[in-house]
């Protein structure tokens, strides 16, 4: 057995297809090159040590019950699906020793980046590496989506997967996800607002529409729908500038919902001024991130426009590398 481990997994977008996704048509979700690095080690005592160096939190688990060393109770909040992760690893090896587990990331947090599955999903990669596990990523996948419904839970999967897989996915509620092998370079630009939402909220608000106007917001959905089958051969055929067009009309569509805000509005805009392909929110809105299609030549005055906006600018592409072991 070795004594030391290193993973990481990529951040992800929605590129098309939030909120409409609940109501059941799908959404294309990419992942994008931001990645989150764990590296486990083993430990002499049965003890396992979680510390985020980005957050500024740290703990001991033992038998279910947790010491914060920085961070007080929130830490555990924070720290207990890497806990699930490990524990689950730990038992199904039957193992007896502990381990400390260092998390390591440039995804912001609570932003609608997929940061707490990235996470998970490296933790489950470090250790089952660590412990000469030979697992597939299918295995990755189904720990970290167990990790991820003490978050969230009735979690989609999607997070995970993305996380797991890279690349593009395509995700309906009533089909398994499937990844989409297309080839194509997406130059993207995030803007991120730093305003905290609550997606729970927004997706209660966009149900009571649809109660209360029944048959026009469910044509706004079935757009919403045609919009995300529409870019699939968007992105097979690599045309940048109808894709653009689509995430427009994509934003516009989420405006009518009611999920934008005027943090977002303010970046979206001053992204397509600056001469962005498309520009919309990505994730639940209200708050968090915009995403923006740029060309090459016009990446600096985009991302320019978008710090004079207020935002901060994470410059970043799509990437097929999924969950990768480093060693």
């Amino acid at each position: 057995m070795k004594t030391q481990a290193k993973a990481s997994a990529p951040a992800k977008v929605i590129l098309l297809g939030e909120h409409f996704v609940v109501h059941g048509e799908p959404a294309i979700v990419l992942a994008i090159d931001r990645r989150a690095t764990v590296t486990v080690e083993v430990r002499s005592d049965q003890k396992i040590f979680i510390k985020s160096e980005d957050i500024g939190i740290s703990g001991f688990f033992m038998n279910d019950r947790f010491s914060p060393q920085r961070g007080g109770e929130e830490a555990k909040r924070k720290l207990e699906p890497i806990y699930a992760v490990a524990r689950e690893i730990i038992q199904k090896c039957h193992l007896k020793n502990g381990v400390n587990i260092k998390i390591e990331s440039s995804i912001p947090i609570a932003a609608g980046l997929g940061s707490s599955a990235a996470v998970s999903v490296a933790s489950a990669a470090a250790l089952l590496s660590l412990f000469d596990s030979n697992k597939s990523k299918d295995d990755i996948f189904r720990i970290a989506f167990n990790a991820e419904k003490i978050i969230h839970g009735t979690p989609s999967g999607v997070d995970p997967a993305i996380s797991t897989y890279g690349g593009i996915l395509w995700y309906r509620k009533s089909e398994p996800i499937r990844r989409l092998n297309i080839d194509v370079d997406l130059p993207l630009i995030i803007g991120d607002t730093e305003k905290e939402r609550t997606t729970g909220n927004l997706v209660a608000k966009v149900n009571s529409l649809r109660r209360r106007y029944p048959l026009i917001i469910g044509k706004l959905i079935k757009a919403g729908g045609e919009i995300v089958k529409r870019s699939v051969k968007t992105l097979r055929e690599g045309d940048l500038k109808t894709l653009g067009e689509l995430m427009n009309i994509n934003h516009e569509l989420l405006c009518a919902l009611g999920v934008s805000c005027e943090e977002l509005e303010n970046l979206v805009h001053a992204a397509r001024d600056a001469g962005a392909l498309g520009a919309k929110l990505t994730g639940a809105g209200g708050g968090g991130c915009m995403i923006a299609l740029v060309s090459p030549e016009k990446t600096e005055d985009v991302a320019d426009a978008i710090r004079e906006a207020g935002g901060e600018v994470l410059i970043t592409r799509k990437t097929d590398e999924g969950v990768i072991i480093e060693g």
